[in-house]
């Protein structure tokens, strides 16, 4: 039951996020007090939805070698499951969401950083825990992918998943600003309501094109790799 570097590499991932996760908490910002928490955060959700997604990983790795010729067929059935549950993570949630995250951070950071992460927050959050927050997801996220082939839903459900948590959160930011006058991003107080609804749509926009950017990208990892190991096999065929 020895492990493979892909698996350590996995569990490795796993423990990182969870120490950004205790950090991040554990710093005491104003915006944790007010209503909604980190929850309201789109950077502390993804988080969340990446450790949750590693977790799926490790523990299918675990029951895979567990698994592993016992010919339990209950075993199996569950791991199957697992790996149905993964995937489905993968693909709805962890790549187009982190991807999003880093993408859109950065985007409007180097624009203004005063409109998305205010030089104010240096004061709580050192530099290796908001690259921890919006850089190591993407490369987390690709080597998942490249290391682990992953099927994909119907690209119908695909997007109405991913359409579903777009419209959510969006509907969650518009609910704390009605509770507490406040939104949750700065540069959402300097546009007008026609700027949000063109902003907001973007974003779901944005969300659906991520989907099936992973979709499209997943595939060519593996029909690649998959031509790469039929070529290998030529000569012995011969």
């Amino acid at each position: 039951m020895a492990l493979v570097p892909c698996q350590v590499l996995r569990m490795a991932i796993l423990l990182s996020y969870c120490s950004i996760l205790c950090n991040y908490k554990a710093i005491e910002m104003p915006s944790h007090q007010t209503y909604g928490g980190s929850w309201k955060f789109l950077t502390f959700i993804d988080l969340v939805i990446q450790a949750v997604f590693f977790g799926i990983c490790v523990l299918t790795d675990l029951s895979s070698l567990l698994t592993r010729g016992s010919g339990n067929q209950e075993q199996e059935r569950q791991l199957k499951k697992l790996i149905s549950l993964r995937d489905w993570m993968l693909a709805v949630l962890a790549f187009p969401v982190g991807v999003f995250v880093v993408a859109v951070f950065w985007i409007i950071y180097a624009y203004d950083r005063e409109m998305i992460y205010p030089k104010l927050l240096d004061n709580f959050i050192p530099g290796w825990l908001n690259h921890g927050m919006h850089t190591t997801v993407l490369p987390f996220i690709l080597i998942e992918m490249r290391t682990s082939h992953h099927q994909y839903p119907s690209r119908s459900s695909g997007l109405t998943a991913i359409c579903t948590f777009s419209v959510g959160y969006i509907l969650w930011v518009c609910w704390v600003h009605h509770v507490t006058g406040m939104w949750v991003y700065p540069f959402l107080e300097h546009i007008g309501p026609g700027a949000r609804i063109i902003f907001f749509g973007s974003t779901t926009i944005l969300m659906n094109f991520l989907y099936l950017l992973g979709e499209v990208l997943n595939s060519y990892i593996w029909d690649t790799q998959k031509s790469m190991e039929e070529e290998k096999e030529k000569p012995k065929l011969e």
